[in-house]
């Protein structure tokens, strides 16, 4: 699942000719597109979905969805470990040589 998730703008920067900045996801911190938002300050709360920030969001709208959304565990799905989420569903586990090709282990 790919969710539109709020996050807190901690810093703008421009790289490349593209405006970029480092955003808070609830304590996770990703990279984020701000093209479709020029005018996003640091502070400001947006809604990210795929590394683009969409639309800007209050405090509190973009709070209580973070509250819910861990409560959901929907962000440990949507930011876990891709190994442990591999390992919880049945996926191969974290082991020695697990990203090397079974056909190449033997």
């Amino acid at each position: 699942m790919c969710l539109a998730v709020p996050g807190r703008v901690l810093d703008i920067e421009e790289r490349d000719g593209t405006r970029m900045a480092t955003v808070d996801f609830g304590g996770v911190v990703k990279e984020v597109c701000l093209e479709y938002l020029p005018d996003l300050r640091v502070g400001e709360y947006a809604i990210v979905h795929v590394g683009f920030a969409l639309q800007r969001l209050d405090e509190e709208s973009a709070r209580r969805t973070l509250e819910l959304f861990t409560e959901l565990g929907l962000l440990q799905e949507e930011f876990g470990d891709p190994w442990e989420l591999a390992a919880e569903a049945g996926g191969p586990s974290r082991t020695a040589g697990a990203d090397v090709p079974e056909e190449v282990q033997q």
